[in-house]
């Protein structure tokens, strides 16, 4: 399930590195659960339409971003959250909640990207940042998501993902998050398998940190 927000704001210039505050306003929602620091079975997307200006972005009178979890209880949780506190952060106040429900998906494959997706293995003592274009990095994504899926209980033998290289815009964006620099992707995927998988990655998201704002698609 998804919820779309609609957000309110001030005209202020929000930062560039503002994921953290984005992630701290949902963890203030959520409360008390057993996601953090668990393999995240939810994503979000960045804030739509801003503006860059030398210091960040500016949002002139509103803006947007989706939150959605495979469990539907989190939904409620995060729901209740933002009626008892919609502020959030430099002005910004939710002034709508839509709901979503899971989509049709057993006709569609293609994915846009809502957040980057970041995949990273660690190698020794050093932490890889692994990019669309690499060899390996269809296989990384493969790899962590089987992770989610576990987790969820859920099996498809006839599961692939793969980022659609095809793209002529495919590129990657550097975020820094809590002053630590990740090189994400930024690439359309290419999902088979069942209807059902489609819309738990349509949920939970691909790749590593979804739950700090990282790999969430539509």
């Amino acid at each position: 399930m998804r919820i779309h927000l609609k957000i309110r704001t001030e005209n202020k210039i929000i930062p560039f590195d503002h994921q953290p505050l984005l992630t701290g306003t949902i963890h203030k929602w959520l409360g008390w659960n057993n996601e953090h620091g668990e393999v995240s079975l939810y994503s979000f997307s960045q804030l739509t339409n801003g503006k860059v200006v030398s210091d960040g972005f500016k949002f002139a009178h509103e803006t947007s971003f989706f939150f959605s979890s495979y469990n539907d209880d989190l939904i409620k949780k995060i729901i209740s959250g933002i009626q008892t506190d919609p502020i959030m952060f430099y002005g910004l106040t939710v002034s709508e909640i839509i709901i979503q429900e899971n989509p049709d998906l057993s006709e569609r494959t293609l994915f846009n990207v809502a957040s980057p997706i970041f995949l990273k293995r660690r190698i020794g003592e050093e932490t890889h940042h692994i990019l669309y274009d690499d060899p390996c990095a269809n296989t990384c994504m493969k790899e962590t998501f089987i992770t989610k899926m576990n987790k969820a209980g859920l099996v498809d033998e006839t599961f692939d993902v793969r980022f659609d290289k095809s793209y002529s815009k495919a590129g990657t964006k550097k975020l820094t998050y809590n002053k630590i620099q990740n090189r994400a992707n930024w690439c359309p995927i290419i999902i088979e398998g069942k209807p059902e998988i489609k819309q738990f990655a349509w949920n939970v998201g691909l790749g590593n940190s979804t739950g700090i704002g990282f790999g969430a698609i539509y």
